[in-house]
């Protein structure tokens, strides 16, 4: 399946723009091949735009969840796009992927909050391993922080997630994460791993971009640079199990030793 990530902020503050800049990608993609879209973390509204995170949020099923379905269904390409999601008394900072027919498949709320940010304006989520199937493959999602977890990514394995999206809001200086954890994460699990990252500054911060694909052999399948960029890649089931055939990482592993000794 092509996969097409969506290395972009947006308009930071306007959810109308965005579903714009998201409906342009998902022409592009589609032109190209692609499946699947990804986009960076928040896409929907901007990361860094303090109570107005709050103000925009919406419901899983809002109008703009509404548009995306609409905009997946012109296209004929699945979409996962990070959003503020608003629940009776609470925020979470999301994630929702929608088939080539609009159809909501899952939506995962991220599980751990980075910054101060983050834990002044949304609830963490409490579910670790949301999964969807689509077009053969088992998908799994995180967001940005999550995968710097190893015990998060393990469980996707152990799962059987076969790729894995992770929006991402990844900030200067820690550009390692998307340099080297990442292909880490993807070898030692035996999955894709899809990294889309947010580009250029907001506010205080400077987004680094390097939005990546890498493949269960830990080798970047495409890797973005520093600015606004759409970049695509495959993921193959065939290496996908030949990977997994040669690299018994899961099949070795003996969890009894890794428990808490009493």
């Amino acid at each position: 399946m092509r996969t097409a990530l969506l290395q972009s902020s947006g308009r930071p503050g306007s959810v109308a723009e965005n579903l714009k800049v998201l409906d342009e990608a998902a022409d592009r993609a589609a032109a190209a091949g692609a499946g699947l879209l990804v986009t960076s973390e928040l896409f929907l509204t901007g990361y860094a735009i303090g109570d107005d995170i709050t103000v925009l949020a919406e419901p899983a099923d809002g109008d703009a969840a509404d548009a995306i379905a609409r905009t997946a269904a012109r296209h004929g390409l699945a979409i996962a796009y990070s959003y503020p999601e608003r629940t009776d008394d609470t925020v979470h900072n999301s994630v929702q992927l929608v088939s080539a027919d609009g159809t909501r498949l899952a939506n995962y709320r991220k599980t751990h909050l980075f910054g101060g940010f983050e834990h002044e304006h949304f609830t963490p989520g409490d579910q670790p391993v949301v999964q969807a199937e689509l077009d053969g493959l088992t998908v799994g999602l995180l967001i940005c922080y999550d995968v710097e977890f190893p015990e998060n990514a393990r469980a996707h394995a152990l799962a059987g997630t076969d790729l894995l999206l992770v929006p991402t809001a990844l900030m200067h200086p820690f550009q390692f994460v998307a340099e080297s954890v990442v292909p880490v994460r993807a070898f030692e699990n035996q999955m894709y791993i899809a990294y889309v990252n947010r580009v250029g500054q907001e506010g205080e911060l400077e987004f680094a971009g390097l939005s990546t694909l890498a493949g269960p052999d830990g080798v970047a399948r495409t890797r973005a640079g520093r600015g606004e960029e759409l970049v695509l890649a495959d993921v193959d089931p065939a290496l996908l199990a030949a990977s997994r055939e040669n690299n018994p990482y899961l099949r070795d592993r003996r969890p009894g030793l890794y428990g808490p000794r009493g």
